[in-house]
């Protein structure tokens, strides 16, 4: 191939991320071999060590690419026949199209694990500042008008509860990825007399793909942890929207610590929330990377085809966005200061008791939509007097902030198990 085709078609600066993920494969393929008598032990042995020294020099930056290396794969099977004659034999009933396939899951398996742990911290860091502002009445809102009167700690963990059933999509997505295709070849799997149950088993795998050609052409894993990260993005994305908001001078809910805000060039008085604007702007990455990956699956014909090599920087960027945005939302939260007074001064608005005042004229007997009705006249006449208020209307609903932290606090325990 032309050298400029070869640079044009080169994976390397992308998988790179991959080399544990393939010496991990790679290990436990030897051991497939060596079980299945298709290797010596001595040349299991000798595989092992080349294969760890291989990753210590990965590690270290020490192994020298050549321009050659078409991918990671190609550079440690290189690098493997360099150390060892035993490398050789590595290759025997496993294609590329299988190595990468299962490189990918082990790889999704490990991000979506670290992105529970993550979602976990940041769902503590809300059922704190929840906790800690249980019972601080503000304004609850539809159509950003002031609707009902709620608590700090009931919004934040509005917050929480659509990230925890993110985790729920994560571990779809490890599920998804957690399912061995080696053996399967290039499309029509091995004459070899392989294990494959066993190598699964080596690698903590479930179970092992039931059809050859499926397994080599199969991302629909990578489509579940992409889609996870957009979820998830999208999630932060209100979040910050909600900080932005609370954090402006028309609201003043929020007063923004040095460590969560920046200033301005020109204006001396500003104090932007600029972290919780980034969350919002990044949930276009995660978008933009499913849609992205979807378009490279969409139309292949089966079996593998070398667009799949376009995988890969989409999903690496999503999972990326969605990691650093979830640090970034746990750094955020903890640092968020509530300005109770202008809390309170909100929540006296006596407009926010006005469904309270329908509801008690419910309890007397009155059909609901007459309360409504008669409610709503004399909010127009100015005449509306509100019948308590919005901390006892907040009582009266029951809202039990303790409670429901104290549940999600054993789910984030769980989480981190």
């Amino acid at each position: 191939m032309l050298p400029q085709l070869e640079r044009f078609s080169s994976s390397l600066e992308v998988d790179f991320e991959l080399y544990p993920y393939d010496i991990e494969g790679s290990v436990a393929h030897a051991r497939g071999l060596a079980g299945a008598r298709l290797i010596s032990k001595a040349q299991l042995a000798a595989i092992e060590r080349g294969l760890r020294r291989i990753r210590k020099e990965l590690d270290d930056g020490e192994l020298k690419l050549q321009p050659s290396d078409e991918d990671i794969h190609t550079v440690i099977e290189r690098r493997l026949t360099e150390l060892t004659p035993a490398g050789a034999a590595l290759h025997a009933g496993r294609s590329r199209n299988d190595q990468v396939a299962l490189d990918l899951r082990l790889y999704a398996r490990d991000v979506a694990r670290l992105a529970m742990r993550f979602l976990a911290d940041l769902i503590e860091a809300l059922a704190l500042k929840a906790e800690a502002h249980a019972d601080w009445v503000m304004p609850g809102y539809t159509h950003l008008q002031r609707a009902q009167p709620v608590t700090v700690g009931l919004h934040l963990l509005a917050h929480a509860e659509p990230l925890l059933r993110d985790t729920v999509r994560f571990a779809f997505a490890y599920a998804s990825a957690d399912v061995m295709p080696l053996g399967s070849g290039a499309l029509a799997g091995s004459t070899l007399p392989l294990v494959r149950s066993a190598v699964a088993k080596e690698l903590g795998m479930r179970t092992v793909t039931d059809n050859s050609m499926d397994a080599v052409s199969d991302r629909d894993f990578a489509l579940d942890l992409a889609y996870a990260c957009v979820t998830t993005s999208i999630h932060l994305s209100r979040l910050g929207e909600d900080i932005v908001i609370w954090a402006s001078s028309e609201f003043g809910f929020v007063r923004l610590r040095d460590e969560i805000a920046t200033g301005s060039s020109l204006m001396p008085q500003k104090k932007n929330p600029d972290i919780a604007e980034l969350l919002r702007g990044r949930a276009g990455r995660s978008i933009g990377n499913l849609v992205a990956l979807a378009t490279v699956l969409k139309g292949l014909p089966l079996t593998y085809d070398r667009d799949l090599q376009e995988d890969k920087p989409a999903l690496f960027a999503a999972v990326e966005n969605a990691l650093e945005s979830l640090e970034a939302a746990r750094l955020l939260v903890q640092n968020l200061d509530f300005d109770r007074e202008r809390l309170a001064a909100a929540a006296a608005d006596p407009l926010l008791l006005a469904t309270d005042a329908a509801e008690e004229l419910v309890r007397s007997g009155t059909p609901f939509r007459q309360a409504h009705e008669e409610i709503g006249r004399q909010v127009r006449d100015g005449k509306f007097s509100p019948p308590w208020d919005a901390a006892s209307s907040v009582a009266k609903r029951r809202l039990d902030i303790a409670r429901r932290v104290k549940a999600l606090r054993k789910e984030v325990a769980l989480l981190r198990r």
